[in-house]
């Protein structure tokens, strides 16, 4: 793979092609993206195998990940600058996962928060496959040499999984991964969801009222915000005390690209009407132009999978290389032979 970028670093990040990705996908991670992809060399990843790990409809699926690929482009990501392809057209990915899985323990993965979150009071019943997610995810960032993995507050700790298993392997075997550091944007690291602003964001969220998709409608933007959940008081201020406003003002602040202090000087004086309305407004103003990116991209769905395979074809060598250590070192035959 050659470097494209200027520093020498390389990222990797994902997003799962299950739900509709929202305004939190967008300001906490892709917008991130889009700027890093200037400074580093770059892999983005609709990593289907990650979804699978809850039920999926088939077409459904295959909609969603050419969906997701079209966002991604729509919103910035640039092929020329960055590598973007679909995770299960690598099976080294699932190759890696395998082998990292025999040096990873059960009580690593059972201290996962993700996944007492997602699994709840029915741990028992879930898939293997949502318990053993975080160990995909690793072998997903070790596979290309990942210096930095731009993640939310949330997904650090599977960060320092990989990290983990990369040192563990190290020892046991010989020195062949490059050790990650998370990277996380505070000020966006979580946007909460509309309905409940005491959790996150979510896209497979029960009701479309937790979120703004990124291609909803600006009619849909309007009632959704204008229905957001508020709080007691009358003062537009950024609080602990006041979490569906600080949340709207988080949403603001990371779309206009001001501070909290200039927003609440901004929206002093104003109403939770008056203030809804201009969060509106500003959402609007900067998902239209994505979402007529996205509609032109979805006209042509060959040339939009011709990038995905021309992304995976880009990133194959390195992924072979890396397989082809991990089999020598551990002494499988494989590839090495």
């Amino acid at each position: 793979m050659t470097n494209n970028a200027s520093s020498g670093g390389r990222i990797f990040s994902g997003i799962q092609p299950s739900g509709l990705l929202h305004v939190g996908n967008y300001l906490g991670a892709i917008r991130q993206w889009v700027d890093l992809q200037n400074d580093y060399e770059s892999i983005f990843c609709v990593v289907d195998l990650h979804a699978i790990t809850v039920p999926q409809k088939p077409d459904e699926l295959r909609e969603n990940i050419l969906k997701v690929a079209a966002i991604y482009l729509a919103c910035g990501i640039d092929p020329n600058k960055s590598k973007i392809f679909v995770q299960s057209s690598r099976p080294e990915h699932s190759e890696l996962m395998w082998i990292l899985n025999t040096i990873t323990s059960m009580g690593e993965l059972s201290r996962m928060t993700q996944f007492k979150e997602k699994a709840g009071e029915k741990s028992e019943q879930v898939s293997g496959g949502l318990f053993t997610y975080p160990v995909l995810m690793a072998a997903d960032i070790l596979l290309y040499d990942t210096t930095v993995v731009p993640v939310g507050e949330d997904q650090k700790q599977h960060v320092e999984l990989a990290r983990n298993l990369a040192e563990r392997f190290n020892k046991k075997f010989s020195e062949t991964f490059t050790l990650p550091e998370p990277m996380i944007r505070k000020q966006t690291a979580r946007i909460m969801g509309l309905d409940d602003p005491t959790k996150k964001m979510s896209k497979s969220a029960a009701s479309a009222a937790n979120y703004i998709s990124i291609l909803d409608e600006p009619e849909v933007i309007r009632q959704k915000i204008a229905r957001a959940t508020t709080d007691s008081g009358k003062e537009i201020k950024y609080s602990t005390e006041k979490p569906g406003i600080s949340n709207l003002l988080n949403i603001y602040c990371a779309l206009s690209d001001v501070t909290t202090e200039q927003a609440e000087q901004e929206f002093s004086g104003k109403t939770y009407s008056e203030f809804k309305s201009i969060v509106s407004d500003k959402l609007i103003e900067k998902l239209s132009p994505i979402q007529e990116k996205y509609n032109k991209l979805r006209s042509d769905d060959e040339a939009l999978i011709k990038i995905m395979r021309e992304g995976s074809e880009a990133v194959s060598s390195q992924a072979k290389e890396t397989i082809k250590k991990v089999q020598k070192a551990v002494g499988l035959f494989g590839q090495s032979n």
